[in-house]
């Protein structure tokens, strides 16, 4: 599954409710039919083609733009073009090229599983066995469930087809969310029956990995307005089934999580899978542009400017930074509060603190006030940030620069590391081999503990997640770091979360589902310009609404845009 081939989705299957131009445009192998996925070979190259439709969403701009933009815990760096994203302007409208690219992308995939399950249940493939094919109409089927999940969250009613589409279509409406997550439920449910419980072939979807996704789908419709009475019941069962049926287990250092050696471990439940391999990680563009690189991109967005400041220059160890995302003081000082770091490893081990010389000499573009120069010998520390305000003096005493928060800005700033990528095949690189986790074991315990919370279980969602904060500890501190039933709190939890899971493309789907959106990032970004109630929906593309048979009135856009 590391070397999916992204040529093999069809060009001849058409996006549902897309004209032709509109198809995902990659390298051909050769000008086929739908007729290829008749043959056993065809079906299996569409199946992985399904897959590969994942690194649209994960480690791209796309995905990241729409979950750490716009939030209480991040706001915007120096760089970049989408800053509207982060403030909620008017520029933020159906017209924004990500929005209408991740819909796209989306259904053209959708397009395709619907075609290869139609083909499989009709018995049209050839050369098929039973099992193989009830195998894969099952990983389709997990596959289609996660899009419409990433779907109904940022657009609420969407387009829902269950049936492939041979030819262009036109006459599409909004199903209401509840018949999207009737649609998202039943997929899973009937996958889960069929999945593997261990793959030999790394990256496809396990048993595992589709109790994972219920239990996520189930916590996050109970606020919906598709909930049920049992839906926190159902998110508490799955997630204890992948805690208790299956062989993850949390590492013991928080920091290996995401030590790119060590990318295939106990942890990790689904991951989306990069390389640096030209022929699968570099295609020609779907705009006809020019070259796009299909690497993840992740390991640009969170760096500062490391690179122009004395002592330094750019290398493959920090990163090529494009400024996108800055945490915010929130999310440094209460999320990540310096009182707990004695005992917490997270912080330490999430952002970044210490820059050693690789541009050694004397030099007097400095930052940092406390000092009019600096000189450094290959390897001395260059930069530290300790993370908490020191005076003019203590800093003076040192022989580096530091930076303190009172001087934090746009371009200097603690940067997240877990995404960083050294293994680039260069400084320049925009494209990096580091996977992408969709699930670990760490948000299950976390997912555990907030449903049964919402249950009144509350020793139950301690004893949850104590686990994960027992493995953030420093040595010695395990029992330190335990909460009592009594200290457990919404409040809590949405603390907790992003101090595990920071930048993993949670935040902005956690606090539309808590009801906390605009009253948390209006507090606490403080780059926001126009939040409104309204943007916990995303403006629905305007090339879906203008090629829909009846325009707006068929396919209404979403109040506010």
């Amino acid at each position: 599954m590391k070397k999916i081939v992204y040529s093999l989705l069809i060009a001849s299957l058409m996006l549902t409710g897309q004209s032709c131009s509109n198809m995902l445009d990659e390298k051909a192998i050769s000008s086929v039919g739908g007729e290829y996925y008749d043959t056993s070979a065809g079906f299996e190259a569409g199946v992985r083609a399904a897959y590969a439709s994942l690194r649209d969403y994960y480690g791209r701009e796309i995905g990241t733009n729409l979950t750490v933009f716009g939030t209480d815990t991040f706001t915007m760096g120096a760089d970049g073009s989408y800053k509207y994203m982060n403030r909620y302007t008017t520029e933020f409208n159906s017209n924004v090229d990500l929005l209408r690219d991740l819909w796209n992308n989306f259904y053209v995939a959708i397009n395709t599983m619907n075609i290869l399950i139609d083909k499989a249940n009709a018995g049209q493939v050839s050369g098929l066995t039973d099992a193989n094919k009830n195998l894969r109409i099952a990983e389709l089927r997990f596959l289609r469930a996660h899009h419409y999940f990433i779907l109904v969250q940022n657009w609420g009613p969407v387009a829902l087809t269950l049936t492939g589409n041979l030819e262009a279509k036109k006459d599409f409406t909004r199903a209401p969310v509840k018949d999207v997550y009737a649609a998202i439920t039943a997929d899973l449910e009937a996958a889960l029956t069929q999945l593997p419980t261990t793959t030999a072939d790394y990256g496809r979807v396990t048993k595992g990995a589709c109790e994972h996704l219920l239990a996520r789908v189930y916590l996050t419709k109970a606020t919906s307005e598709a909930a049920a009475s049992d839906d926190y019941t159902k998110a508490a069962t799955y997630a204890q089934n992948v805690i208790k049926n299956y062989t993850y287990s949390l590492l013991t250092d928080f920091a290996s999580v995401y030590d790119q050696a060590n990318q295939v471990n106990s942890e990790v439940i689904f991951a989306v899978q990069y390389t640096n391999d030209a022929l699968t990680d570099i295609g020609p563009s779907s705009s006809n542009t020019g070259t796009i690189y299909n690497g993840n991109q992740t390991h640009l967005f969170f760096g500062n400017e490391y690179d122009v400041q004395a002592g330094m220059k750019r290398d493959l160890a920090n990163g090529r930074p494009w400024k996108r995302y800055m945490p915010t003081n929130y999310m440094l000082n209460t999320v990540f509060n310096p009182a707990d770091r004695t005992k917490d490893s997270r912080y330490k081990k999430t952002f970044k603190d210490t820059w050693y010389s690789n541009n050694p000499g004397t030099f007097t573009n400095v930052f940092d006030n406390s000092k009019t120069k600096v000189t450094f010998a290959a390897g001395d520390t260059a930069i530290f940030i300790p993370g908490v305000e020191w005076t003019q003096a203590q800093r003076a005493a040192k022989p580096y620069q530091v930076l303190v928060p009172s001087q934090y800005r746009p371009t200097l700033f603690p940067p997240l590391k877990k995404f960083f990528d050294p293994l680039r095949q260069d400084v320049t690189a925009e494209w990096g081999s580091r996977d992408w986790f969709v699930m670990r074991l760490a948000e299950t315990y976390l997912i555990l503990a907030e449903a049964n919370l919402k249950l009144g279980k509350m020793q139950e969602a301690t004893d949850a997640i104590n686990v994960v904060r027992v493995r953030a500890a420093w040595a010695g501190q395990q029992e330190a770091m335990k909460i009592k039933a009594s200290d457990l709190t919404m409040e809590f939890i949405m603390e907790e979360r992003e101090r595990e899971l920071a930048g993993e493309m949670f935040r902005w789907y956690d606090l539309k589902r808590w009801g906390v959106l605009v009253e948390r990032v209006k507090k606490y970004n403080p780059d926001i310009v126009n939040l409104q109630e309204y943007h916990n929906l995303r403006p629905i593309p305007q090339t879906q609404i203008d090629r829909t048979t009846g325009g707006v009135t068929a396919f209404p856009q979403n109040t506010g845009y």
